[in-house]
């Protein structure tokens, strides 16, 4: 699992208007292509009667799955250029579906590159650019004596907290990014003196900041 990477908090569409073509950009966060390809479709759908829907797509941790199309418009100046944006912002788990409805002006080339590449740009903003951080679950049980002093420290330290469970001992479960995973048992092993039972939990994505 990536200890982090970039993508986009939601769905969302933005309109752009380039020589009285309408450009809507559309974007979706997707985790396997089923998904990716079933938000074009529906795209298809909604806008049966655009001119164009021109998409690309970017899923895995490495970029594995990589997929654009032109829809109709000349080879090159769409599908590529949308795929292009997404490489550039390093976003990974997205599709995007640039529509067109022909406004009468033509764009040429390299007007439709700009233009399907504004498209996209306009996409990412609505659809709001996040930072996922890799955190694992560490459980910290300890006598309600060091209650006290081991909340201080977690909040002195800003450590993501999950919920407190109360039983014949206290069960903090603290949530540090995975790579600090290591440093942070060390240093409760210290802070507790030893007199704390650390049971390591899964993995989660939190949104980086929040």
């Amino acid at each position: 699992m990536l200890e982090r990477y970039k993508t986009v908090r939601l769905a969302g569409s933005k309109e752009i208007v380039i020589k009285k073509s309408r450009f809507i950009g559309h974007i979706m966060p997707v985790e396997t292509e089923e998904a990716a390809v079933a938000f074009i479709e529906e795209m298809k759908k909604k806008h049966w009667n655009a001119t164009h829907n021109c998409s690309a797509y970017m899923i895995g941790e490495r970029d594995e799955i990589q997929k654009q199309s032109d829809d109709g418009e000349p080879s090159g100046t769409a599908g590529k250029p949308i795929l292009e944006v997404i490489r550039n912002q390093k976003l990974k788990n997205v599709a995007i579906v640039v529509t067109r409805y022909f406004g009468g002006i033509m764009l040429g080339a390299g007007g439709l590159i700009r233009a399907y590449t504004d498209g996209a740009v306009a996409a990412i903003e609505a659809g709001e650019p996040i930072t996922r951080v890799l955190h694992r679950e560490v459980r910290v049980e300890l006598d309600y004596t060091w209650l006290g002093k081991v909340e201080n420290e977690l909040r002195s330290r800003n450590t993501r907290m999950g919920e407190t469970l109360f039983a014949d001992k206290v069960t903090l479960i603290c949530l540090p990014e995975d790579q600090e995973t290591d440093a942070f048992i060390a240093w409760m092993v210290d802070l507790t003196q030893g007199q704390s039972v650390i049971t390591e939990g899964e993995r989660f994505y939190f949104i980086e900041g929040e």
